[in-house]
């Protein structure tokens, strides 16, 4: 319920922002403007999230970045997959950490594996990676597994580590930590204290609990700020004014449109 109704008020947000007129933003604004397709552009019908045609749909429109999530199977392969389960998007109730890569594969073929995720966009796109809240039984295996798989990218320059909870870098850490970025939910002013205090690359959360007194500090940090989940002209528009530069959005080659319709 509690769920529900946060995406009720959201979804009222969004219709308010996207009602009220904004100025064009200044064309360095918008040059500097990097939009983040969130699990890729998809329907869940037609293109399914977090799958390489999703990525490839951003991509193919000029998007800047996608972001996207991180589970390890049974046998210690990393792939890309918001579920634990694959019951929402496929209608099998197996759990990925459960299965093997190859049972995977065989049952859920679309969910793609990191290394075939960096091979296809790790050097033209983005990458906005997701840890998940989940077992980590040889830890340092798999942090071994993810270094090696991330070798061929440059940290920061081609990826960043994304994690709703920062305790969660602990599993990242032979990155920079400015390459770790929080994402606060409703918890914005604590991971805000917490991106500051461990020296994060920034934050990422709901632009509407982005202030300005927030953004400031951040930023006389070093530390970039990211807004979610921009839907609209107006919100776009507005958020650039504000000087934001990473935008996060289900709507990503819609914006992208926008930004570029208005580029000169």
């Amino acid at each position: 319920m509690r769920l529900l109704l946060q995406n009720v008020m959201m979804k009222a947000v969004d219709w308010a922002v996207a009602s009220i007129p904004q100025p064009v933003p200044d064309q360095v604004a918008l040059r500097h403007c990097k939009i983040i397709s969130h699990r890729g552009e998809h329907d869940n019908i037609s293109v399914i999230e977090n799958t390489l045609p999703a990525f490839d749909n951003a991509r193919a429109n000029g998007v800047w970045g996608i972001e996207c999530d991180i589970r390890w199977t049974a046998d210690l392969v990393p792939v890309i997959c918001h579920d634990p389960c694959g019951q929402r998007l496929f209608g099998n109730r197996a759990r990925v950490g459960e299965l093997s890569f190859t049972d995977l594969r065989a049952q859920m073929p679309l969910i793609p594996s990191l290394t075939e995720l960096v091979g296809e966009f790790g050097s033209n796109t983005h990458l906005m990676l997701e840890i998940k809240a989940e077992l980590y039984p040889q830890l340092q295996r798999q942090k071994a597994i993810l270094r090696e798989q991330l070798s061929t990218l440059s940290p920061g320059l081609d990826y960043h580590f994304l994690a709703l909870d920062p305790e969660l870098f602990t599993k990242v850490d032979f990155v920079p930590r400015n390459v770790c970025l929080p994402v606060a939910q409703l918890n914005t002013s604590r991971l805000s204290r917490a991106a500051l205090a461990t020296r994060c690359g920034g934050l990422n959360g709901h632009y509407l609990l982005l202030t300005d007194k927030l953004r400031r500090r951040h930023e006389l940090a070093g530390q970039r700020v990211g807004a979610g989940f921009i839907r609209s002209k107006n919100c776009l528009f507005r958020e650039l004014n504000r000087g934001a530069e990473w935008f996060f959005s289900n709507d990503a080659v819609k914006l992208q449109k926008i930004r570029d319709r208005y580029l000169q």
